[in-house]
């Protein structure tokens, strides 16, 4: 039977041994040894919802323990020979109390256990060696957890071993050279973790192996002889660094990922004799050669991707296709003729085609592909055709090309320029000096030396600047007629959100700008001098990293003329929130390592504008996340911040809000830097945290990772999407930062204007490191690979679309602006305690 394409079939396959053995003779009563264990690990996994049916009455053996596919407990006569138990995606850490150590030794008390599967239920810690003493293992999925450490050496142990899938967890080190002697092994899938360093050469004497997944790593290095593996069907090894040379395989591979590494070169040509491949991506590496046309009429070929390379060659109509093709992308080569008849929507109209990119001529109008010229001059310059071609064009062109470079880099680090204000302190090399504090000193409650001044004297010059830069309209007062104009009279299909205070609507002025309106009820009770009072502090709310408000409007009583509705005006940012981009982005979408470095240095300007740029300062803001939106530039506004109004009202009504007024300044500072510290938590892991507890947890890992100069633990903590893109100083200095803000006792969190040095610095050091890895890598190929990945990155940001995001409220009082619950309501009362702040 042929395996499935990928490796993550595996736990299908786990289910279906499930449905297997229960069809085996037993006896429906289990010992009560191994009752009573398995109610222990339902114990220590912390009750999870999919266990919700285990109770002191469930006859295991009778099939009372399974709830297919996710939970199954299978026997054979009075003992469990299988226990699969599956969480959900993204589960968060088990508490602090949990023992992966504990439960390793728990499940060593099934004895004859052959099965086992626990995923996605938060399971955090070292695997431990102990695990060698499950020695009648056959089948292990524990993906989807925080398993950290290196892969343990007691699975070498378990000579019966046949399945492992550590999916998805933090795992680092080398991969070790024993996994190539486990003599039944069939399937290895250690995907998106940590690991480093070369594939051991004893993979290549793995007989037994069937797949093999290790993609989205740190792995370097080529990779071992495979052909002999006669059995191998599935290889995917994406996403690492791999390379240069293509692994020799067998040639009944069925699935050959090696997207997204180092591999140059051509392809070789047995790849073409491949009968059995369905699924080939060698995107985005550097290979170069003529291209193979061959490949798609392959017999058997669903799924070819060679975008992203320089692969050259000229098409025609005539080239053969293969009957099975579902999916075909070309595009960002250097490829000249004209797109095959075969892959036209006309012949057929259920494969997707990608051409773009390349030299193709033009049909219907395509503006996609680029001149001719441009594919046989980029041959030139990387080496791949040769010929008596004139010197002087191809160095015109090479300076065409570098000049093209120059302008891009000048765009981004203008960009950089005008995210990041702040004066930088260099010494005679021009590196930047970093603070007393970044060398362990405590000045967190400075109020005056080199940080302190050095931003008081950036918010001088920035307040000097007229409002008109920030590209954000004066502040005015708005009709009624014109915010009726602007929401339909207010149809309920613009409503955003709503709580007690009144509902939020997206409007339209008729200059065609989108707002947000939110609309308040008034107590009669309130005077207009503190109205008066309030407007003025709405109206200094604007800031290039603030959802600014835009203008206010009364609505009046006609019998006494007193205000009856306030209705706030703010700017209308669309294009999604901070985790939307960061771990709930999908692949293409999530932000760079240099990105979120400047998306957390605007975050921590609003924080600093809001507690020093204003009199009063605005503390205790509720900062979140996914109340982060960013706009078309990716710049980072904050939308949920103390409007005081609100809080006003909520203590006049006796509700949270009074007790945040109540609170000390020092301490609503210092709230905001352990909001942010959790917000750069987020940044640096990749993972959504959701609450206190796991903070917890992340902030745990994060010590262990930056404890001593191990990078390999810093990248296993980091977020696999830009792990191998940052430099380890910038990353370290992030994380350090990060423990201090999340200090328990307040007045051991840093200044805003020492987080502010400190990601200053980690931005410059990283954009160093991007320099001189621009510089040290010669290679046109290189350079153009990157430039080709920005530009995909881009798009697919635009063909993404605008991210509607509405209102939520916070019961301390702040407004947040466009970023509501699913079902539309305003979640109130959320801050009550302090579990709840996340």
């Amino acid at each position: 039977m042929r395996a499935s394409p990928m490796a993550g079939a595996s736990h299908h396959l786990v289910v279906f041994l499930a449905a297997l053995l229960a069809l085996l003779p037993g006896s429906s009563q289990l010992q009560y040894s191994q009752t009573w264990t398995l109610f222990k690990i339902q114990q220590m996994l912390n009750h999870p919802p999919v266990l919700s049916h285990w109770r002191r009455t469930t006859d295991f053996c009778g099939g009372g323990g399974t709830a297919a596919p996710s939970a199954a407990v299978v026997c054979y006569g009075d003992t469990v020979t299988q226990l699969h138990i599956a969480g959900v995606r993204g589960a968060p850490p088990l508490p602090m109390n949990f023992s992966i150590g504990a439960l390793v030794m728990a499940l060593s008390r099934l004895p004859d256990l052959k099965v086992l599967t626990l995923s996605g239920l938060g399971l955090w810690g070292p695997l431990p060696d102990k695990i060698g003493r499950l020695a009648a293992l056959e089948i292990v999925n524990m993906s989807g957890n925080y398993l950290y450490g290196g892969v343990p050496g007691g699975l070498s142990q378990l000579t019966g071993l046949q399945t492992l899938i550590l999916d998805d967890n933090l795992l680092a080190g080398e991969l070790p050279a024993w996994i190539g002697e486990l003599p039944q092994l069939a399937v290895l899938s250690l995907r998106n973790n940590s690991l480093g360093g070369a594939v051991p050469a004893s993979v290549g004497r793995m007989e037994s192996l069937r797949s093999l997944v290790l993609a989205s790593n740190n792995l370097t290095g080529n990779l071992p002889d495979m052909s002999g593996l006669t059995n191998l069907q599935v290889i995917d090894v994406g996403d690492n660094w791999l390379g240069p040379a293509f692994p020799a395989l067998g040639r009944k591979v069925v699935t050959v990922v090696l997207s997204r590494n180092r591999f140059t070169g051509g392809l070789p040509g047995e790849i073409t004799s491949f009968y059995l491949l369905e699924r080939l991506d060698v995107s985005w590496n550097r290979f170069v050669g003529p291209f193979m046309p061959a490949l798609l009429s392959l017999p058997a070929i669903r799924y070819l991707n060679v975008a992203g390379n320089r692969f050259t060659g000229v098409l025609s109509d005539k080239v053969a296709c293969g009957d099975n093709l579902q999916f075909v992308d070309l595009s960002s080569n250097l490829l000249t003729g004209s797109e095959p008849a075969c892959l036209r929507p006309d012949k057929k109209p259920a494969t997707v085609v990608l051409v773009n990119a390349n030299c193709l001529e033009a049909t219907g109008g395509d503006a996609s592909q680029h001149p001719s010229p441009f594919c046989q001059n980029q041959a030139l310059a990387v080496g791949i055709t040769h010929g008596g071609k004139v010197r002087k064009k191809l160095t015109h062109h090479a300076g065409f090309l570098a000049g093209i470079a120059m302008a891009a880099l000048a765009a981004a680090s203008a960009v950089a320029v005008v995210a990041v204000v702040a004066v930088r302190r260099k010494n005679k090399k021009g590196v930047m000096v970093r603070p007393p504090a970044m060398l362990g000193e405590d000045n967190s409650s400075s109020t005056s030396g080199y940080p302190s001044k050095m931003f008081a004297d950036a918010r001088y010059i920035s307040q000097t600047v007229k409002l008109g830069a920030l590209g954000i309209p004066p502040y005015r007062t708005f009709s009624l007629v014109e915010l009726e104009a602007a929401t339909d009279n207010f149809e309920n299909s613009l409503l955003l959100g709503q709580d007690s205070f009144g509902e939020m609507y997206r409007g339209r002025l008729g200059n065609g700008t989108l707002v947000a309106i939110r609309s308040l009820k008034v107590k009669r009770n309130q005077s207009s001098l503190s109205f008066s009072r309030h407007i003025e502090t709405i109206s200094r709310l604007r800031h290039r990293n603030l959802v600014s408000a835009l203008g206010h409007c009364f609505e009046y009583d006609l019998d006494d003329s007193t205000v009856t509705q306030l209705y706030l005006v703010f700017e209308y940012v669309q294009n999604g929130n901070l985790r939307s981009r960061i771990s709930q982005g999908t692949e293409g979408r999530k932000l760079t390592w240099a990105q979120r470095i400047s998306a957390a240095i605007g975050i921590a300007n609003g924080i600093q504008f809001l507690h020093a740029g204003m009199m009063p300062g605005l503390f205790g803001n509720n900062l979140k996340i996914n109340n982060i939106l960013l706009d078309q530039n990716h710049v980072a506004k904050i939308s949920s911040y103390n409007i005081p109004i609100l809080g006003e009202a909520m203590k006049s009504e006796g509700g949270p809000g009074g007790k945040h007024h109540t609170e000390s300044p020092l301490l609503n500072d210092k709230t905001d830097i352990f909001d942010f510290g959790v917000i750069l938590l987020e940044i640096v892991s990749g993972k959504p945290i959701t609450s206190l507890y796991e903070v917890e947890i992340m902030k745990e890992l994060m010590l262990w990772a930056v404890a001593d100069e191990d990078l390999v633990r810093r990248r296993s903590f980091a977020d696999q999407e830009v792990s191998k893109g940052c430099s380890d100083e910038s990353l370290r200095t992030i994380m350090q930062i990060c423990l201090r803000c999340l200090a328990k006792e307040a007045v051991q969190r840093p200044s805003i204007e020492d987080v502010l040095w400190n990601l200053q610095f980690a931005a410059q050091v990283q954009d160093d490191w991007e320099g001189d890895n621009r510089s040290s890598d010669g290679s046109m190929v290189s350079s153009s690979s990157r430039i080709t990945k920005s530009s995909r990155f881009q798009n697919e940001q635009t063909r993404s679309g605008r991210e509607k995001e509405c209102v939520d409220s916070s019961a301390r009082g702040s407004v947040w602006l466009q970023a509501a619950t699913e079902d539309g309501n305003f979640e109130t009362g959320r801050r009550q305690a302090e579990d709840e702040r996340y």
